[in-house]
């Protein structure tokens, strides 16, 4: 674990070399466009802080590769990652959240305001931070694994499945991710090969009896991809059986990877507190980090639930802290009439307690 730090092993940080001294300055830059992200944006420019959004690598996050979506409160049929991403952009937007494509690859956290430097090159101003940068998926770290990636090599079913119909393909992993994208490619794949290196599924039962139901899934249990092979294209995998070391060849035209994710926190690494894992830590019942002034939410800081509805209340926190923070920062200047949204739940809050104190 890393903090307050401007150097890695005794190296300048690239940010270091900026020019700051016309750099723009905003009451709040947001950094990261999953649930946590939007959500963030919404309450920080309903509450008029004019936020500025960086969508990151990954714009959308991890529901970008999520199909149907049945366990978000308001959409009672179900909706797609990508498409319930475009919702909440729509909604953050009306109230006046700016959005700008682009990765934040470095940041001065010693003093406020904050310095931040976007795609290595253009620097930017922050009086108050909220990451929301989510986790991306892990791979097998095979060499022919990452030479085949986008050529049957995928960790996206939603975004890749289509070009996989009437073929076999494979999927590895024993989690509740990997379940979904198995039986989100059974739309189109002929055969879906589950390879899971224990003898019994992570998934929760509701997710296990779905896939253990389709008639197209076949699972093959305690065994490992050891090589994907193909030379253009994904031709087939070698796999292992862990309990013998017996290797075979099993043809799939697809090669699926969903064991799990890395949180994207490594440009706040030297300066926020980490867990093992690099997942953010944040105080108890907040979304304070050990720097005044930032603020970590959703999947960046939650390895536990991992759910959109989750990341988005963690964004919703880590805004009304934001706002809470700038709020008493600029105590001693002239506060604007128009309640914020901070003060009209500070306010509901109260008049519920006068009520029952009256009952």
């Amino acid at each position: 674990m890393q903090t307050n730090g401007h150097t890695k092993n005794g190296h300048a940080l690239p940010l270091d070399a900026a020019d700051f001294s016309d750099a723009e300055e905003r009451q709040v830059v947001i950094i990261g466009t999953g649930p946590a992200g939007w959500t963030a944006a919404l309450y920080t420019a309903r509450a008029g802080l004019e936020p500025l959004v960086y969508q990151g690598s990954e714009p959308g996050g991890q529901l970008m590769t999520t199909s149907d979506v049945e366990n978000y409160p308001g959409y009672p049929e179900g909706v797609l990652g990508p498409q319930m991403m475009d919702d909440f952009e729509d909604q953050a937007t009306r109230f006046g959240a700016e959005v700008r494509s682009g990765r934040v690859t470095d940041v001065d956290f010693s003093g406020r305001p904050f310095r931040l430097l976007v795609d290595e090159e253009t620097p930017v101003r922050a009086r108050a931070v909220i990451i929301a940068t989510g986790a991306s998926a892990k791979y097998l770290g095979l060499e022919n694994e990452q030479r085949l990636l986008g050529r049957g090599v995928s960790a996206c079913a939603t975004c890749d499945g289509a070009f996989f119909k009437d073929q076999e393909v494979a999927v590895v992993g024993g989690g509740d991710s990997a379940m979904e994208e198995a039986l989100f490619l059974t739309r189109f794949a002929s055969k879906v090969h589950v390879l899971h290196r224990r003898d019994e599924l992570r998934a929760s039962e509701i997710m296990a009896e779905r896939a253990f139901d389709n008639e197209k899934i076949t699972f093959r249990w305690s065994q490992e991809v050891r090589d994907v092979l193909g030379e253009e294209t994904v031709e087939g995998v070698l796999v292992e059986k862990n309990k013998t070391g017996e290797t075979y060849e099993l043809p799939v035209e697809g090669l699926f990877i969903a064991i799990g994710h890395t949180p994207n926190t490594a440009p706040f690494a030297p300066w926020l507190e980490t867990d093992a894992d690099g997942y953010l830590l944040t105080e108890p019942d907040s979304t304070h980090t050990n720097v005044e002034g930032v603020f970590a939410s959703g999947d960046a800081q939650d390895h536990v639930y991992r759910q959109a509805v989750t990341a988005a209340g963690t964004g919703c926190m880590a805004a009304i802290d934001a706002e809470r923070f700038l709020a008493e920062a600029d105590a001693n200047s002239e506060i604007d009439e128009e309640r914020t949204e901070t003060e009209y739940h500070e306010a509901a809050a109260q008049d519920s307690e006068e009520q029952a104190t009256l009952s």
